[in-house]
Parts: structure tokens; sequence; C-alpha cells
């Protein structure tokens, strides 16, 4: 999802989807722990998509100040 469509979600909307994708980080790190990961690439895929929510998550608090 690019931050365009991001910007259509609501707050609420974000911070779930923000926790859903940390809570997938925080299991593919255990799987690489135990030697279990199937697809590393993803790492980065997720890293950008919490960058890009947090960015707009600030932008709509900025906004709303």
């Amino acid at each position: 999802m690019n931050a365009a469509e991001m910007r259509t979600k609501t707050e609420s909307e974000l911070n779930s989807e923000l926790v859903e994708l940390r809570r997938e980080q925080f299991n593919m790190r255990m799987q690489r722990a135990v030697g279990q990961l199937g697809n590393p690439s993803r790492f980065n895929e997720i890293r950008k998509e919490i960058a890009r929510i947090k960015t707009v998550l600030n932008e709509k608090a900025r906004a709303a100040s």
C-alpha cells in the first residue's frame, strides 16, 4: 500500500495496521532466530510499511494541531 492510499484511512485504521505489521515483524524475527524464515526480503517491506504509516500518522497529527 502506498502513502496516498494510507492518507485516506482514519487514524484508528492506521494504528491497527501498524500493530499488525509490528506483530508480523516480531514473528519473523523469532522465525529467523530458530532458522525457519521463509522470505527474508519481507523484512525490508515490513520496515518500510511501518515507516510510511508513521509518516502519515505524523502528518495527520500536525494537520490537527
